[in-house]
Parts: C-alpha cells; sequence; structure tokens
C-alpha cells in the first residue's frame, strides 16, 4: 500500500523520532486532530489521514447503514488499507515508535487495524471508540499499550460496550487503561492528560531494529 492511498496531512518531526497517526471523528478531516497531536508529541511525526467515504457529505474511515450498525464488509476494506497505509509509513520513516490516537469514528478504525494487526502500534489511544462486535485479534495484544476514554453518559457509545471492549483486550494481553468522565460523547481535560500520560514519556517499546 502507497503512503498516498488517503488524502492526509503531515508534520515533520525529529529524525528517529515517534510517529503518531491521528483518526478523525465523523465530519471532520484531516486537521481535526493535528494540532492536537503536536501538543502531546512536540517532537513526533504526525500524520493525519481523512476519511474516504462520505455520509451525506461528511467524512468517515467506513461506511454503516445506522447508527451504530456497520457495513462489516466495508469496514473490513477500510482495515486492510489503513493497516497498509501505516505500514507505508512506518516503513519510510523508520520511527523509534508508532503510536495511533483516533476520536469516535477514527478511533473506531484504528481499533479494528489493532485487531487486525496487533504487532503495528506500540500504544494506541482510543477515544469514545463504539465497537458493537465481538474482536477477532489475529495474534496477541501482549505488551501493547491501550488507553480508552469514554464518558459515562456517551449516548452514542454505551458504557457497557466500553466495558466490554476492556474486557476483550485484557483478555488477549494488552496492557490496558479505561480513563471515564461524566458526560456525554465531548472529550474533557481528564482524557487529554490521560493521551498524554500513554504518550509521554513513552512507555517501554519493543526493538524496531
Amino acid at each position: 500500500m502507497s503512503k498516498d492511498a488517503y488524502i492526509h496531512k503531515t508534520l515533520p518531526g525529529s529524525p528517529g523520532s515517534p510517529l503518531l497517526f491521528v483518526f478523525h471523528g465523523t465530519g471532520a478531516d484531516e486537521n481535526q486532530l493535528l494540532t492536537f497531536g503536536r501538543e502531546l508529541l512536540p517532537g513526533a511525526t504526525i500524520i493525519s489521514p481523512r476519511g474516504d467515504v462520505s455520509e451525506h457529505g461528511a467524512a468517515r474511515f467506513f461506511r454503516r447503514t445506522g447508527e451504530g450498525v456497520y457495513d462489516m464488509d466495508d469496514l473490513a476494506r477500510a482495515t486492510a488499507k489503513m493497516a497498509g497505509f501505516v505500514k507505508a509509513y512506518v516503513e519510510a520513516v523508520k520511527p523509534s515508535a508508532v503510536f495511533g490516537l483516533g476520536y469516535s469514528n477514527g478511533a473506531n478504525v484504528l481499533a479494528s487495524v489493532v485487531f487486525a494487526e496487533p504487532g503495528l502500534f506500540d500504544a494506541t489511544a482510543l477515544m469514545h471508540p463504539l465497537i458493537p462486535f465481538e474482536p477477532q485479534v489475529q495474534g496477541s495484544l501482549a505488551g501493547r499499550h491501550i488507553l480508552i476514554t469514554a464518558g459515562k453518559r456517551d449516548p452514542i457509545c454505551p458504557p457497557n460496550l466500553t466495558s466490554r471492549l476492556e474486557a476483550y483486550l485484557r483478555a488477549d494481553g494488552a496492557d490496558v487503561t479505561v480513563e471515564w468522565h461524566d458526560g456525554g460523547h465531548e472529550v474533557r481535560p481528564n482524557e487529554t492528560e490521560a493521551v498524554r500520560r500513554l504518550f509521554a514519556p513513552a512507555p517501554a517499546l519493543k526493538d524496531r531494529a
């Protein structure tokens, strides 16, 4: 897969620095999380792709047939395409570590890539993900750091599904942290701080040599 598979923006980082991929929510674009990514990891190279699916003009990473009802065939397509895009950048940049950050629909496609390619990301932040299906992890998540952030009154991502996702990830060996707030689908400061703790200082990483 090519580095040009998606329309995207890049913020260059220091040589040998981490590579951070950020994935926007429904209706946003590649600009949504760029500044956030730079604030979290000032020296990193930031890659922000734009979803290639339009839902009544709103950009998404995969299709759905209703609220919380995914087109699983299109999710599989998007997962394979995104995994290839990430791998192409990793091969080109040769970073010290690979991190992922996604919000809402972006968290969902990121989670799906993690299930399909458990070794691709060293640490992953899933902000308000909704995974209404049972993940089939293709390998092991042992040693991988995953943060889930969620709202206890989120109408889009019910708390019981967040807890179920946490259980799935733990069962597969991931080092999982869950950060809750009392609100809904919005991002609150405690989530931002949890992501900051996840990425800096960077968790213990495997050798990428």
